[in-house]
């Protein structure tokens, strides 16, 4: 089994259609979003409050999959994918 972690950042719509071509793929046994537990020290007082970088245009999501082996280049090929054609940039990581 090879765990694959990665961040999504885009809408909610590419997010979920990313979730849902991840759970059809053969070999993957588990696509589980994870919690964001960075805290956000925002400062409401800062010059660059209210901007739309800090007003959650877009989300970001946390996503640990589960695959057998041989499967895990088709899970990074269908997040690209899916990825490109919903606009959402991914970036794969060895933790969180």
């Amino acid at each position: 089994m090879t765990t694959i972690r990665l961040r999504a950042t885009g809408a909610s719509t590419g997010f979920d259609a990313l979730m849902a071509a991840l759970e059809g793929i053969d070999g993957v046994e588990r696509v589980e979003e994870l919690a964001d537990l960075m805290p956000h020290m925002d400062d409401d007082d800062s010059s660059s409050a209210g901007l739309p970088d800090d007003i959650g245009a877009s989300d970001v999501h946390a996503l640990e999959i589960e695959v057998a082996s041989p499967y895990a280049d088709t899970v990074r090929a269908t997040a690209d994918d899916v990825g490109a054609r919903y606009g959402l940039v991914l970036e794969y990581v060895d933790d969180f």
